[in-house]
């Protein structure tokens, strides 16, 4: 019978092993490469060689950028986690609101692609078209960590179309991604005690006359320890808006505890890195470039209208990807 000892020592074998399965290859490869290499002067073999040659360089590009990535970078707490995403018009009036309305399409075709189930919780919508602000939620596997990269502010310029001048205008829409948490999610990561939540109920606030909600239906949480509000009122049902008001109260916990855990492990390192502060303007979405530009990693691309229209938006979403598992690997090494 195998010891305690024994069963631990068999685990970390078989953890470790794909590490040495990749390395056996890359070594393998590499090898292969320089024999190859030394091939490529000898003119009766150069042109076999040279087929060799381009096949096995791309074989070690792709263990590169794909297998240790795969292998080093730990795997993601949230991947199983939904999303919940707000939209806020920022400075623009009419024109950051119709571009919101633009993006809310943008990210309902982004879960298409991605097969969630996407559900517009809030929308208040204006008169001239646009939306002022929305709030959705995505739900499927790997939602909060797709969409986790666009929190933050994203820019429009372009010239609207009552603007008479043809004068290039920049308006803005605040993008905030939290963690979808279930109830039972929330209490497995221990996010809150009932003890240090305030729940008030309180009629809603609509625009009067047969809309008046006769009932106490709204729902205010605060939690105490962080100060952190929470007012649901969308429904008719108390029942309903407080279940969503602890669903969103619990996705701000856990967004502000994953973003404590990640600032604790830079500040460890001393390691200067990119800012994750909303007030950032993340992205810029240029129409008469028909440019996109991402700010934090220096990527722009001339396809808005695939962006805004089609499936451009996950060039930009597998970019950041590629760029958080290589900081990840970074902090990997110097650990």
């Amino acid at each position: 019978m195998s010891s305690p000892e024994d069963v631990l020592h068999l685990k970390r074998l078989k953890e470790t092993e794909p590490i040495q399965n990749a390395w056996d290859n890359w070594t393998t490869t590499r090898e292969a490469l320089r024999e190859t290499t030394a091939l490529l002067g000898d003119p009766d073999l150069r042109s076999m060689a040279s087929e060799d040659h381009a096949m096995l360089i791309e074989s070690l590009t792709d263990i590169i950028k794909t297998t240790f990535p795969a292998i080093l970078v730990p795997p993601s707490r949230t991947a199983h986690l939904s999303a919940l995403v707000e939209l806020k018009s920022g400075v623009g009036g009419s024109e950051a609101s119709l571009f919101l309305g633009e993006m809310l399409r943008m990210y309902l075709r982004l879960a298409q692609a991605f097969r969630w189930k996407a559900d517009v919780v809030t929308s208040s919508e204006l008169d001239g078209g646009g939306i002022r602000d929305a709030v959705v939620e995505f739900k499927g596997a790997g939602a909060y960590d797709t969409l986790r990269w666009e929190s933050g502010v994203h820019r429009v310029q372009r010239v609207p179309a009552t603007e008479q001048s043809g004068r290039l205008h920049t308006s803005t829409v605040a993008i905030v991604v939290l963690p979808l948490m279930e109830e039972s999610e929330a209490n497995d990561e221990a996010l809150y005690s009932m003890d240090d939540i305030k729940i008030e109920v309180m009629r809603s606030r609509g625009a009067g006359g047969q809309h008046v909600n006769k009932t106490e239906s709204a729902v205010r949480l605060t939690h105490i320890p962080s100060g952190i509000t929470v007012a649901m009122q969308d429904e008719r049902s108390q029942h309903t808006n407080r279940r969503r008001a602890f669903q969103v109260l619990a996705s701000r916990l856990m967004e502000a505890k994953l973003i404590r855990e990640m600032e604790a492990r830079r500040a460890s390192r001393r390691n200067l890195v990119k800012s994750a502060d909303r007030s950032d303007k993340i992205r810029t979405y240029n129409w008469p470039q028909e440019r996109v530009t991402d700010h934090r990693i220096g990527l722009s691309l001339r396809n808005l209208t695939s962006v805004m229209e089609g499936d451009g938006l996950q060039d930009f979403v597998a970019a950041m990807k590629r760029d958080h598992e290589e900081t990840q690997m970074e902090e990997a090494l110097l650990e």
